[in-house]
C-alpha cells in the first residue's frame, strides 16, 4: 500500500468532462518473417505472464472516507485482463494519419477508477500488414521515464522473448480494507508537521541562491501579480488562440526525424539535444502562427518537465518530477540565433531549479486536503482561471527512450510515438521521444483551439532541415 503524493493526486481532481488525467504511446509492430502476426491471446498472455514486473499494472485506487487524506494505491488480486486489453481493426491499408484520428478517439475517453489504471489497444489493418499497439496509463500513476520503464517491462530484446526463470512470479499480496487505509491516512496527517518543519529547513537551506535567483528570474515570478506591470514587462506568457478552455475533442499527428542528424547539430554547435528539439518547437510554432496572423509579438513561454527520479525508483507509481520555465524565442527569425537563443533560456531555467529543494513541489502540494483540492478545480474551471492568468503557453516535453530495438510477442516495434495531454488553458502539447534512432513526434491539441496540426508537424521536420542548412552555410 502506498500513499499518493499532491502532485499525483492533482492529476486525478483536474479530471473532468473535457480534460483527462491519462498519457500513453502508441506502438507501431511489424511481424517478423516465418512468424503469426500478433493476436490479442498472445497478447493478453504476454501481460498475464509479466503482471509481477509491472506494480502499476496491478494497483487501483482506494480513497479516504470524506476525502480527508490523499488516496492510496492498493495491489488489488481481482485482473480481469480482458476489460483492460481490447483489439480495434482498421480499413485494411489504414495509414499512420487514420491510426492517429483513432487513438485521438481513444484518447478522449476516461479511465475507469475501479479498476487499475490503465489500458491496452492492439490495432490491427495497418498498411504494409503492420500492427500498433496504444497504451493508456493515467498519469496519477506514472510519468515519462517511468513509462518508459513499463514500455520495456513488457517488451524484448530478442524476438524470442525472455528465459522462464526471469518471470517467476512473486506470491501475491492481500488486498488491504478500509480501516487499515484510515490508519495509515492517521499517521500521515500526524506526519504534517514535521513535513512542514522539513519543508521550512530545506527553504532556509536554500535562501540565499533561492533569493538570488529570483531576483533574476522576476519576471517570471511577476507574472502572478498582474497590473503591476505591462504583459511584456512582466514576463507574462503572451494570449495565442489555443491558451483557451479545451473543448472535448482531440486531434493528434505524428511525425519522426532522424536522431544521428539532432545529435550532429548538437556538437556542432555545443548545445543538447533537448536544446534542438526546442528550436525545432520555437521555429514551428513561429510559422505556424503567422500563418494564423496570430504570432504574438513577445516570446512565447515553454513548461518543459525535468524528472527528479534516481535509478532505483523508477518501477514505483507516481510523479517524481519538476517543471521548467523557459522563454521561446519564437520573436527570432534566423534558426541558429534561435538555437542559441534556446540554449541560454534553458540554461537560466536549470539555474533557477536548482535553487529549489528537489522535492519542494511535492511537499508543498501533500498539504491539499483532497476534497478541497478537487473544489479548487472546480472552482478555477468555472472561472477561466487559466485563461487568465498564463503562466505559460505550452508543454514541451523530450522523453529519451531505448535505442535498440524492441520486440513483443515476436514482433518489431518500428516505432514509439507518444500521447500525452492537454488542460484547460493550455490545449496544445508537443512531446518527443527517442527510439531505435528516431525521435518519435507527438502533437496533440484540441482542434477548435489548435486547428491544421499537421501543418505544424511538418514545420517541426522543415525546421530541422533549415537549422542543418544555416549551420553548413555558416
Amino acid at each position: 500500500m502506498q500513499q499518493l503524493s499532491g502532485l499525483d493526486n492533482a492529476f486525478l481532481v483536474m479530471e473532468k468532462e473535457n480534460v483527462q488525467g491519462h498519457g500513453g504511446g502508441i506502438c507501431i509492430l511489424e511481424s517478423l518473417p516465418g512468424r503469426e502476426p500478433l493476436t490479442l491471446d498472445r497478447l493478453v498472455a504476454t501481460v498475464e505472464e509479466r503482471l509481477h514486473l509491472v506494480p502499476l499494472f496491478r494497483l487501483r485506487l482506494r480513497t479516504v472516507p470524506f476525502g480527508l487524506d490523499l488516496p492510496y494505491w492498493v495491489e488489488t488480486t481481482r485482473i480481469d485482463l480482458t476489460r483492460h486489453i481490447t483489439e480495434t481493426f482498421l480499413t485494411q491499408g489504414g495509414t499512420e494519419r487514420e491510426l492517429a484520428g483513432l487513438v485521438a478517439e481513444l484518447h478522449t475517453e476516461h479511465l475507469d477508477r475501479d479498476m487499475p489504471l490503465w489500458e491496452l489497444h492492439l490495432v490491427h489493418g495497418l498498411d504494409d500488414g503492420r500492427q500498433a499497439l496504444y497504451l493508456k496509463v493515467h498519469h496519477a500513476a506514472i510519468d515519462g521515464v517511468s513509462g518508459n520503464d513499463l514500455m520495456t517491462a513488457l517488451l524484448d530484446l530478442s524476438p524470442d522473448g525472455r528465459p522462464s526463470g526471469l518471470l517467476q512470479k512473486p506470491p501475491p499480496l492481500a488486498e488491504p480494507g478500509t480501516p487499515r487505509v484510515l490508519v495509515g491516512s492517521v499517521a500521515t496527517l500526524i506526519g504534517h508537521p514535521r513535513r512542514a518543519l522539513r519543508l521550512g529547513l530545506a527553504a532556509g537551506r536554500s535562501g540565499p541562491a533561492l533569493l538570488g535567483s529570483i531576483a533574476r528570474r522576476l519576471p517570471i515570478v511577476d507574472r502572478l501579480i498582474p497590473g503591476s506591470r505591462s504583459e511584456n514587462e512582466a514576463g507574462r506568457a503572451p494570449d495565442t488562440p489555443f491558451n483557451r478552455t479545451i473543448g472535448p475533442r482531440r486531434n493528434l499527428v505524428l511525425r519522426s526525424v532522424s536522431f544521428a542528424t539532432v545529435r550532429d547539430l548538437k556538437r556542432a554547435m555545443d548545445i543538447t539535444v533537448n536544446d534542438v528539439l526546442m528550436a525545432m518547437a520555437a521555429g514551428a510554432l513561429r510559422r505556424w502562427l503567422d500563418d494564423q496572423n496570430a504570432l504574438p509579438r513577445e516570446p512565447l513561454i515553454a513548461a518543459v518537465p525535468v524528472s527528479t527520479r534516481n535509478a532505483g525508483d523508477s518501477q514505483g507509481p507516481g510523479n517524481k518530477l519538476t517543471m521548467l520555465f523557459a522563454p521561446l524565442p519564437t520573436d527570432r527569425v534566423e534558426p541558429v540565433g534561435r538555437a542559441r537563443a534556446v540554449h541560454e533560456a534553458m540554461l537560466d531555467a536549470k539555474q533557477f531549479y536548482g535553487a529549489l529543494p528537489a522535492d519542494l513541489l511535492a511537499d508543498v502540494t501533500q498539504f491539499a486536503m483532497p476534497s478541497l483540492a478537487g473544489l479548487a478545480f472546480r472552482i478555477s474551471a468555472k472561472l477561466r482561471v487559466l485563461e487568465r492568468v498564463k503562466l505559460f503557453n505550452l508543454i514541451i516535453s523530450n522523453v529519451p527512450g531505448p535505442m535498440d530495438s524492441l520486440y513483443i510477442g515476436g514482433s518489431r516495434m518500428l516505432a514509439y510515438y507518444p500521447v500525452s495531454q492537454i488542460v484547460d488553458g493550455q490545449g496544445l502539447n508537443i512531446t518527443m521521444l527517442s527510439y531505435a534512432g528516431r525521435i518519435h513526434i507527438g502533437v496533440l491539441g484540441d482542434p477548435d483551439l489548435a486547428p491544421d496540426l499537421d501543418r505544424l508537424a511538418d514545420y517541426l521536420v522543415d525546421e530541422l532541415d533549415d537549422l542543418c542548412a544555416a549551420i553548413e552555410t555558416a
